[in-house]
C-alpha cells in the first residue's frame, strides 16, 4: 500500500479503514446521528439498533454473546477496564490477590500493573518468555495457585508477532480457579478467532488494529464475570453500568463492519496470502549483502504481516530516517515511541542492547502488493548502503556478496 510517495510498512500501529467499513459508518454522522440511549424517538431507536447490531457483528467475530460486549475508546481502556475493574472489587476478605502477566505484554497492561500494585497493593507476577516470545507454561503452571485472582496475556505481541496457544493457557488458568483475560489487540488480523470466547473470561480488542476506525475498543467480559467489574467511567450507567457515557454510533458502527469482513472465509484467504507477502519480504532482505536476522519466532507461529528485523551493526533510528519519506515501519509499538528506552519485548527475549538498537518492525498488511515488497527491499539496500559510505556501519557484521 502506498500513501503518496510512501510505502506503508506499519500496519501493527494502525490499519487504513476499509472502504466498506468507512461507507457504513458515513450515514451515522449526518443522516442518522440519533444519541443511541434516547429513548422517546426513532432516530434513538434507529441509533440504538445500529449499536446492537455492531455488538453482535463483534460477538460473532469471537463467539460470545452481544450483552457481553462493553464498548470503550479502545484496546487501552478495555485492558484497563479489566484489570483495574477487577482490583478494585477485591475485598481484603478475598483470598484471590494476586495478577500474573507476561513479560512481554502490551505497555498499557505494564502500566496497569503498577496502579494495581502502588494503589491497591496488590501483588503482581511477570512470567518469562523463551527466545521466541512464548509463554513458558511450567512457569505459569508453577506460579498458579489458590491466591491467584487473574492471569493476562496477550493473545499476539505487538512487536515480534509471537502467537501463544491460549487454549493451553486458558486450561491452566482456569484449572486453577483464576480468571484469564487476553489482550487481543493484534490477533483479528493474525488467526480466526470464532470461539476464542470459551477460552477467556475477558478479552481486549481494538477497531483501528483491523481496518475499522480509530477511537473505539471493545471489551469482552463473560456474563457470569460483570458483577466482579468496577467502572473506570461513572455517568448515566450505560452499557449496563460498566461503561457510562453516550455510546459513538458511527465508531461502533465501524468496528462491528471490520469484525465483519474478518470473521469469514475470505479473511483465512486474506491473511494465507498476506503471510505469503511476508515471507517474500524476508526471502529478498535475506539475499541482500548485510547481515539482517528474524527476531522472535519462526515464519509459521507469528502474526502473519509481521517481520522484526535486526540489521546487525547498523542503529534503527537511522535506518528509519534515511528511508523517510519513502518507506513507513517503526522501531516498536507507537503507543511507545515517544519513550526513549529500549524494547521491553526485546529484551525479554535476551537480545543484547546493541541488537533491540538495531531492529525495525515491518508489518504488511492485506493491501501490501508485491510491487510494494520489491521496492521496499530496494529502498532497505540503498538506506544500508548509504549509511555505510557514511561511516555508521561496524564493518564488522558485513557479508562479502560472491
Amino acid at each position: 500500500m502506498r500513501i503518496s510517495e510512501t510505502i506503508y510498512l506499519d500496519h501493527q500501529a494502525t490499519t487504513p479503514v476499509a472502504q466498506r467499513v468507512l461507507d457504513r459508518m458515513l450515514p451515522y454522522f449526518r443522516e442518522a446521528f440519533g444519541n443511541p440511549h434516547s429513548a422517546d424517538h426513532t432516530l434513538g431507536w434507529n441509533s440504538s439498533l445500529a449499536v446492537e447490531q455492531a455488538a453482535a457483528q463483534v460477538t460473532g467475530l469471537i463467539g460470545a454473546d452481544p450483552d457481553e460486549i462493553i464498548f470503550t475508546s479502545g484496546a487501552t481502556e478495555a485492558n484497563n477496564m479489566a484489570l483495574l475493574g477487577l482490583a478494585r472489587r477485591v475485598r481484603s476478605i478475598s483470598r484471590r490477590r494476586r495478577f500474573i502477566l507476561s513479560e512481554i505484554e502490551h505497555k498499557c497492561v505494564l502500566t496497569a500493573e503498577r496502579a494495581i500494585s502502588d494503589q491497591h497493593g496488590l501483588p503482581v507476577d511477570h512470567l518469562p518468555v523463551d527466545q521466541e516470545g512464548r509463554i513458558l507454561l511450567a512457569s505459569l503452571e508453577n506460579a498458579l495457585n489458590d491466591d491467584v485472582l487473574a492471569v493476562s496475556i496477550m493473545a499476539v505481541n505487538n512487536e515480534i508477532g509471537t502467537i501463544q496457544d491460549i487454549q493451553k493457557i486458558s486450561e491452566h488458568a482456569r484449572n486453577a480457579g483464576a480468571i484469564f483475560h487476553c489482550d487481543a489487540a493484534q490477533a483479528p488480523i493474525s488467526m480466526d478467532l470464532r470461539g476464542i470466547a470459551e477460552h477467556v473470561d475477558m478479552l481486549s480488542l481494538s477497531a483501528h488494529k483491523m481496518y475499522g476506525p480509530k477511537g473505539i475498543g471493545a471489551l469482552y467480559v463473560s456474563r457470569e464475570l460483570q458483577d466482579r467489574v468496577e467502572p473506570l467511567i461513572y455517568g448515566g450507567g450505560q452499557q449496563g453500568g460498566l461503561r457510562s457515557g453516550t455510546v459513538p454510533t458511527a465508531l461502533c458502527v465501524g468496528m462491528g463492519t471490520a469484525a465483519e469482513l474478518l470473521s469469514g472465509d475470505e479473511a483465512m484467504q486474506k491473511r494465507a496470502l498476506l503471510r505469503q507477502r511476508r515471507d517474500r519480504f524476508l526471502e529478498k532482505l535475506s539475499d541482500l549483502p548485510w547481515s539482517i536476522r528474524l527476531n522472535g519466532p519462526s515464519e509459521e507461529s507469528r502474526h502473519p504481516g509481521n517481520a522484526n528485523i535486526c540489521f546487525e551493526g547498523f542503529f534503527a533510528q537511522d535506518i528509519l530516517q534515511v528511508l523517510q519519506p519513502h518507506l513507513a515501519a517503526s522501531t516498536g509499538a507507537a503507543c511507545t515511541s515517544g519513550i526513549p528506552e529500549l524494547s521491553h519485548v526485546l529484551k525479554a527475549i535476551g537480545l543484547s542492547p546493541e541488537d533491540a538498537e538495531a531492529s525495525i518492525r515491518f508489518s504488511l498488511g492485506f493491501d501490501t502488493t508485491d510491487t510494494d515488497i520489491d521496492d521496499a527491499v530496494n529502498l532497505i539496500d540503498n538506506a544500508l548502503g548509504k549509511l555505510s559510505n557514511n561511516g555508521l556501519f561496524s564493518d564488522k557484521v558485513y557479508r562479502a556478496v560472491g
